[in-house]
Parts: C-alpha cells; sequence; structure tokens
C-alpha cells in the first residue's frame, strides 16, 4: 500500500487493484507544485469526496472527466452532479458500503458542514463524512473534516482501523491535540497520519503535540507528494 498526501487534505492511496483520489485538490493549492498535478492523479480509478468545501471538491468534476473515473461520496451530491454534470457517480450515504475492486469503502459520520460557492452565494451540498477504507489485510480511516465525536468509539468497535489519517490543524477543523485525544480515546492505531495542516498560517504548522501526545503510535507527518508505505 501508498499513502500519498498531496497537502492539505488529500491523498493518492494506492491499495490492492486500486488509485483512490481523496478529496484532491490541485488548483490554487499552495502546497502542491503545479508540476506534480498530473503525476498526483494519474492513473487514478476513483474520487472519493468527504464533502463539497472547495478545497476538497472544487477539482472533482473536472478530474471524473479527465481520468473518466466516477466520484464515488454522499448520495445527494452525487445524484445532482450525475444529473447535471455529465459524470459518472457512486452515490451512497453513511453506514454503507461500496466495492471498488477489491477494496470496501464505508461512510462514516463527521460533524463539520459541506457547501459549495455559487454566483448565488454557498448552496448546501448533503452532508460531510469520513471513510474507512479496508484492503491489504489494513482499515484506514480518514476522518475528512470534523472535530471530535463520541461516534468514533462505534467506528473503531466496528472497523478496527489500524491507520488513522487525521485531520488535525485547527480553526476548521480539530487541532493537534483534540486529534490526539481521539487517538487516544476511542482508537487503537498503529500509525497516525495528520493533514489539513501547514497549509495557510492559520493552521497548525506542526505535529509535535499529536507526537508527543501518542507515544506507542507510529506519528508519520507526511511530506508532498512523498511516498509512505504500508
Amino acid at each position: 500500500m501508498k499513502i500519498i498526501w498531496l497537502g492539505h487534505g488529500s491523498f493518492r492511496i494506492e491499495i490492492e487493484d486500486q488509485v483512490l483520489l481523496v478529496d484532491p485538490w490541485l488548483t490554487d493549492n499552495p502546497v502542491l507544485p503545479k508540476d506534480q498535478h498530473q503525476a498526483a492523479v494519474q492513473g487514478g480509478t476513483h474520487l472519493l469526496l468527504t464533502h463539497a468545501h472547495g478545497d476538497h471538491s472544487s477539482d472533482a468534476l473536472r478530474l471524473a472527466s479527465e481520468l473518466d473515473i466516477p466520484i464515488v461520496g454522499q448520495y445527494d451530491l452525487m445524484g445532482y452532479w450525475a444529473a447535471s454534470k455529465n459524470v459518472s457517480t457512486v452515490g451512497f450515504n453513511k453506514g454503507g458500503t461500496v466495492g471498488l475492486g477489491n477494496v470496501k469503502v464505508t461512510m462514516v459520520n463527521a460533524t463539520h458542514s459541506s457547501s459549495f460557492g455559487t454566483d448565488d452565494g454557498p448552496v448546501w451540498a448533503g452532508t460531510e463524512a469520513g471513510f474507512m477504507i479496508e484492503g491489504e489485510g489494513h482499515t484506514i480511516y480518514i476522518t475528512g473534516d470534523t472535530d471530535v465525536m463520541a461516534d468514533m468509539k462505534v467506528f473503531n468497535d466496528l472497523h478496527h482501523p489500524d491507520i488513522g489519517i487525521l485531520c488535525a490543524g485547527g480553526h476548521f477543523t480539530m487541532d493537534m491535540h483534540r486529534a490526539a485525544y481521539a487517538a487516544n480515546e476511542f482508537f487503537d492505531f498503529k500509525t497516525v497520519i495528520p493533514c489539513h495542516y501547514k497549509t495557510f498560517p492559520i493552521l497548525e504548522q506542526s505535529a509535535q503535540v499529536l507526537i508527543h501526545a501518542l507515544p506507542d503510535v507510529e506519528v508519520i507527518e507526511p511530506e508532498v507528494m512523498g511516498v509512505i508505505e504500508i
């Protein structure tokens, strides 16, 4: 398995027979060099979308068309895009599981918001979510944008994720302290990868708080376009 951070909350995950592009934000992403955009998405098989905010979804329609791959995400938004934007989608909802080749993806709850901008202002776009991704003997929990939730105990009881990709930048999501609390209180991760940080000055710039709070967990501070092999 290869997990590649594209900066912010965006990832390329090569797992089983799939190349999953999770919230791939390329255009205007200040930490992903333009000359790396093609490599970031090349060979993608599915595009997973946690919610509709521009720093997660603004390239989704373009990439789905250019790569000829489906967008996988919350039912309401996927149904709207399938009907109006001429793209292939897989719409499901929280608690549901879909098979993507040899990979299983379960949608789980998050607590945030979900909208996209229009000329008339923001438009509601279904609800925010996270994903459990199962393959190669591992389960990855991708939080999406969220705060700590008591729901996380249920997620661990049902899915037993060993890899956590945790938003931890603060301001818009839980920060490093809150992400550490979630990991210690609810999960038994072997590996934690923080994200949604360092992109802008308003966000946390270091994962040291998380690293210090999880001495028995391998906390990997990802590098943009660096490969984490598990």
